[in-house]
Formats: C-alpha cells, structure tokens, sequence
C-alpha cells in the first residue's frame, strides 16, 4: 500500500514506522523540515521524506495524488498542554484545522482512502465515571483537550456524512524511545535525572494518568487499520490503555528509583492549575474486538525508555 503519515518522526511515528516498514508499503513521511536529519538515518528505499507544515493544504494533497496513497495515518499535532494555553489559536489551527484540510483532500481526491485519526484520552475531559468508554461524551474543557475532541467529532462527522473509512484511537499517555518532546514528563524526568538536574512538577504532582509503552500502542494502531481494511463499517472507534494508573509525583518517584537516585531531585511549582486532574480508559472494546492488550509493563518499558535517552543524550540540551 501506499500510506501517507503526518508527524511520522515523532515517538508514535517512528514505532510504526518501523512496524510497518517491514512489509512491502511505500512510506510519505510529512513532517517539518528541521527533522529531515532524523529521517536520512533510516535506511529504506520504500520510504520518501516530504518537508511541510500541517497547515499547507495544497502540499499534502499534491503529495497525496502523486504518491496515489491508499491510507493516511493522521499522528501530527501540537501536543503541548501548556502551549495550547499560551497560545490556542495555533493549536486549533495545527489541530483542528490540519484534521479538517485532510478530511477535505480525501472526499475530493479519493474516498476510499482509509484515514486513521490519532486522537487522545484528554478529549474526553474529566472522567465522571472510574473510566472512559467509548461512547463517553467528550466533554473537554481546555484548549488541547478541546482540540482533539473537536477534531475527533469532525472525524466522525465526515465518516458517517461522506462515508469515509476512518478509525480512531483514543490513546493513554505515551511514553517511550525517540520522544524528543522534552516538556512531556517522562522525557523531562530521564533528561534531567541523568544531567544530575532537579525536576520541576509545574502541577500538584497529583494528575492521575493512564501511562502506555510506544510500542504497544503502535500495535494497537496498526491491528485497527487492518480491521477497517476488512470491516464494512466505516468508523472503528478505540480506547488504548493500561493498567498502569497512577499520579505524576508517583511516575516521577518510579524513574527516580529506576535510576537509583533517592533524594533531593524534586520540587513542585504547582503553577499549573487547568489541566484534567483524573483519567482512565476502560479498553475492553480493543481487547475483545481485536485481541489487543499491552505487553510492556511499566518497569520494563521505562527501562527500555532511559537506555534510549542514555545513548542520545548528547541530543537534548539543559
């Protein structure tokens, strides 16, 4: 097949990347000029790098008609809470409206193009119930949170209206190798720890989350799409989570363990008060419908996660 894949350099991007490389797929990566130099360290000549920004309409679908793509794993965003904050109108415009650009490309070019939709557990807002099913409301509040909601509702919008093949995944919090997003807590917490620096909780360190190995879920991404190959329905809607629950001060504490560090390396700012304070998803669906189950525990996979940074360190500035 030939598959086009937004943010494809990213920490999701590049576990399917390597997933679905092994198979005979040619492979758009679209993603911003200043990580061609990630790329050119991926040796396959079944892959094309396309330097462009989320918001460049006629690039993606002059890219999308040349390539005759077949699927678009749709991974690319602004994924920073705290920006989206300082700044929503860039975030509803990469989010939001980038979701919309793509929607549109495929009604008018081809719609039998399958378009898998990386959406979020945040868009569902604050859990009322001990966890989120997929036919929970998305009740979102804040604007990340918003900007994945809305861009999941339009996601279905265009699926049901045009009939569109789409699935959705609505993933816990991600962690693991190649996340080069430094303000994300598990990165933050190893990039710090091994420079011997202190970590800075920017929240009450009490945010209960779901956290989930990369590889996991890319696993869960790439068992969706083939079952929307061969589904008559047109819209599959899946929760990706975990059994590991649990807050960002325990999360912290966890890594600090890990690499035996055992005081003096933490301090809460709490200087972060509008973000979800719970989250958790009841994933049952996936694991019936698809046989999907993560197979990383916490341990091992924050394990696997701080060899990754120990080897490129030299990467990250602090």
């Amino acid at each position: 097949m030939n598959i086009f894949i937004t943010g494809g350099l990213g920490i999701l991007g590049s576990s399917i990347l390597k997933k679905i490389s092994k198979k005979k797929n040619k492979i758009i990566v679209y993603d911003r000029k200043k990580n061609l130099k990630k790329f050119l360290k991926i040796k396959n000549k079944n892959m094309k790098f396309i330097a462009g920004n989320l918001t460049n309409k006629k690039l993606m679908s002059d890219t999308i008609k040349k390539y005759n793509i077949n699927a678009i794993f749709h991974l690319g965003a602004q994924t920073q809470v705290l920006n989206a904050l300082k700044d929503p109108y860039q975030t509803y415009l990469i989010n939001l409206i980038s979701t919309i650009k793509l929607l549109e490309i495929i009604k008018k070019i081809n719609k039998s193009i399958v378009f898998i939709y990386s959406s979020s557990d945040k868009a569902y807002g604050e859990a009322t119930k001990k966890s989120y099913l997929e036919n929970h409301p998305l009740n979102s509040i804040y604007p990340y949170d918003v900007s994945k909601s809305t861009s999941d509702l339009i996601v279905q919008s265009y699926s049901k209206t045009f009939g569109l093949k789409a699935g959705i995944i609505r993933s816990a919090n991600i962690y693991g190798p190649h996340d080069r997003n430094t303000k994300r807590i598990v990165p933050e917490t190893v990039i710090n720890l091994l420079n011997k620096k202190k970590i800075i909780i920017r929240s009450s360190g009490k945010l209960k989350r779901d956290y989930i190995f990369v590889d996991d879920v890319a696993d869960a991404y790439i068992l969706s799409f083939k079952k929307l190959l061969k589904s008559k329905k047109n819209l599959l809607i899946y929760n990706v989570g975990s059994k590991y629950n649990l807050s960002v001060l325990k999360l912290v504490k966890k890594i600090a363990k890990l690499l035996k560090i055992k005081k003096n390396f933490l301090k809460i700012a709490n200087n972060s008060k509008k973000e979800i304070k719970n989250q958790r998803l009841n994933y049952n669906k996936i694991k019936k419908e698809l046989k999907w189950r993560p197979k990383t525990s916490l341990d091992s996979g924050l394990k696997k996660t701080i060899e990754w940074y120990k080897k490129n360190l030299s990467e990250f500035k602090v």
